[in-house]
């Protein structure tokens, strides 16, 4: 099992491919304006190129001719969560409610959706915050709650897109760990500038330059 996608977008000077093997974290480097963001957007199904085509466990997400037409999965069923910067959590929700929201809009009832989002908060450390609300978090706090909600969600394919880059460097290195901890055995894409998470968080690294795959390991 796998995640296989060939992406185009001229607007962005984009045409790259990029694969990721079951239980694998994939860097993907670059400076500013690379790609590096577009392609999480594009397996997200936030983002729509204008050809190519991306398979995740034998399942096609999308195939799009050079017309970009094909089949196209929606965001929402994809088996895909991005967390980005920002950790976006719900303002009016508790954080075990926020944690609770992936499993609850996939059907789940709620003693169950809240069972799960209790043991995510107690796996990235943050069981004491539950009751609290993202007013009342630190920036490290809150983006261990979008590690846990990201989780709770059970997907395929986790996307990070510079999950430190807004938080303190006193704080980050503890939560490299804790990253290196849940996605241990899972299939991730982390895009970075830090060779510090390349080196705690990778299995695997592709460096993009001007939309292209310029090197790798």
């Amino acid at each position: 099992m796998s995640l296989h996608v060939t992406a185009r977008l001229g607007a962005r000077g984009l045409d790259l491919a990029a694969t990721v093997a079951e239980g694998q974290t994939l860097a993907v480097t670059g400076p500013n304006g690379a790609g590096k963001s577009s392609l999480l957007e594009i397996v997200a199904g936030l983002l729509v190129p204008d050809a190519g085509r991306a398979v995740l466990d034998g399942r096609t997400l999308f195939d799009l001719d050079a017309a970009g037409r094909g089949p196209w999965v929606p965001a929402h069923d994809r088996g895909v969560v991005l967390l980005a910067q920002d950790p976006l959590l719900f303002p009016h929700l508790s954080v075990l409610e926020n944690v609770a929201f992936g499993p609850r809009s996939r059907g789940t009832d709620r003693r169950r959706a809240r069972g799960t989002a209790a043991q995510w908060l107690d796996a990235v450390d943050a069981a004491a915050l539950a009751g609290r609300r993202p007013a009342e978090l630190s920036g490290g706090q809150a983006q261990r709650v979008a590690v846990a909600r990201a989780l709770a969600a059970d997907p395929r394919v986790l996307l990070l897109d510079e999950p430190f880059a807004s938080l303190d460097s006193t704080v980050a290195p503890a939560l490299r760990e804790l990253l290196r901890q849940v996605l241990a055995g899972r299939m991730a894409v982390v895009v970075t500038h830090d060779p510090a998470d390349v080196r705690a968080l990778a299995d695997a690294e592709v460096h993009l330059e001007r939309g292209r795959v310029v090197g790798g390991s």
